[in-house]
Parts: C-alpha cells; sequence; structure tokens
C-alpha cells in the first residue's frame, strides 16, 4: 500500500466509496447554514454512480433538493447534448425526471468557447456568493467532489498546464487538455475548488494507485494543490493497493 494523502478512507470498492459520499453530503446538508447550499459536481464514474444513488430509492427522500444547488467543477466546450459533456453525464446520472429544481443545476457555458465559458461562469459563481471576490471566512462551496486522473489531474487541471497554475481567478479556459478526448476545456481553479466547507476526493481502481505513489513522494500535482483541513479522500481497495 502507498502511503496515503492525510483524511484518507480506504472502502472494499467504488460501490462504497459512492455510498460512503452519498452519507457524507447527506451530513454536509445538514451542517449547512441558511436556505440554501452549494455543491460542486465532479465528472468520471464514480461521481456517476454517486449521482445515480442520490436520486435512487436508497437516498432521494433524505436529500433536501429545494436546499442545494449544483455546480460544476469542470467540463468540456462541447454542446451540453455531446457524449464527451458533464452537464449530459450528471442529467443522465441524476435523471431527466429527478427533483433538482431546473434553475438549481447551474451549468458552465460551452457553446462560445472555453474562454468565454469560463468568464461566464466566474461571473456566474460571483453572483451566487454574492460578492465581488472570496472571503477566506466564507467558503463559497458547502462540498466540492473530485476525483484523481492517472496523471495527477483533477477537474480539468492538468500537470503543465497554465490553469493549473492559477491563484487569482476562479475559473479558467484549458485551451489544451493533458488526456483525451483533446477537446478545449473550462475549469475551476485551486482557489475556487479550495473555497469549501469539505473536499472530498472519490478514487477508486488499479490505475490510481500510480498518481497516488507520485503525491505521496511529495510530487507537485495538480490534485495534490487541494489540500487543507477540510479535504478527505474515499479510496477503494484498488486504488490503495
Amino acid at each position: 500500500m502507498v502511503s496515503l494523502p492525510p483524511g484518507t478512507h480506504v472502502l472494499p470498492d467504488a460501490e462504497a466509496v459512492a455510498r460512503e459520499a452519498a452519507e457524507r453530503l447527506i451530513a454536509a446538508c445538514g451542517e449547512a447554514d441558511g436556505e440554501r447550499m452549494a455543491v460542486c459536481l465532479s465528472g468520471g464514474s464514480t461521481p456517476k454512480r454517486l449521482y445515480a444513488l442520490l436520486a435512487g430509492p436508497d437516498y432521494a427522500a433524505r436529500v433536501p433538493w429545494p436546499k442545494i444547488h449544483w455546480f460544476f467543477g469542470d467540463d468540456r466546450a462541447v454542446p451540453w447534448d455531446d457524449e464527451r459533456s458533464n452537464v449530459r453525464m450528471v442529467r443522465e446520472a441524476f435523471g431527466h425526471g429527478s427533483a433538482i429544481p431546473p434553475t438549481h443545476l447551474h451549468f458552465i457555458p460551452s457553446d462560445e468557447g472555453a474562454e468565454a465559458g469560463a468568464r461566464a461562469y466566474a461571473r456566474t459563481l460571483l453572483d451566487f456568493y454574492d460578492a465581488d471576490s472570496l472571503d477566506p471566512a466564507r467558503p463559497l462551496f458547502d462540498l466540492v467532489l473530485l476525483g484523481l486522473g492517472e496523471d495527477g489531474h483533477t477537474a480539468s487541471l492538468f500537470p503543465g498546464k497554465p490553469a493549473a497554475q492559477e491563484t487569482g481567478a476562479l475559473v479558467a479556459p484549458v485551451p489544451e487538455a493533458g488526456l483525451a478526448p483533446f477537446v478545449p476545456r473550462i475549469s475551476l481553479t485551486v482557489p475556487a475548488l479550495t473555497s469549501a466547507r469539505h473536499v472530498l476526493f472519490l478514487v477508486t481502481g488499479e490505475g490510481k494507485r500510480a498518481p497516488l505513489a507520485r503525491l505521496a513522494a511529495g510530487e507537485d500535482l495538480p490534485a495534490g494543490r487541494v489540500k487543507g483541513p477540510q479535504v478527505a479522500w474515499l479510496l477503494d481497495e484498488a486504488a490503495a493497493g
């Protein structure tokens, strides 16, 4: 087993990871102040299972749907009905007839390119936050869901790409992705992803052992820049080794 990040919990398999994430999301709903809360969604197969669970019979009645606003950590600059779009994945996973109010799914604009989409989504985030900049004492999100790529990327922050180094903007264009599909992307930056009460990495499969080992060795990978006491990692046994 590789040396695992602080706040790591190892579970038997990907299904157990998704169910533990569902329980933590529901717990975060109970902690949230006020009449609304913000959750930042991730792409990938493990989160997709989580979203289906939340909309399914085991969890749907426990989720305060009218309270939650759902945002996206990243997306590809493709139409929302494209099979490569995280919007399409999330819609299909939650179910088109889910209990989410239509105005509570805040999609990343993708029809005018990555740069225009990044500017527009930054404005969406700040309008929801009701301020022109983030206050360290008041997180933007109640919960951020993230994954870990086999190259160490998270969201669409790829090793060696400028977006991974961004420290000012909340959203960045990614003209050239580090992995296929090689289409432009739009991604929240580290400052936005870490402005959260809770950050939860969902990591499953043997293919994630290598990036976990690189993180443990101290390599400067984008996923490793999302750090702090609010960060927890849920791994299955295959990823943990």
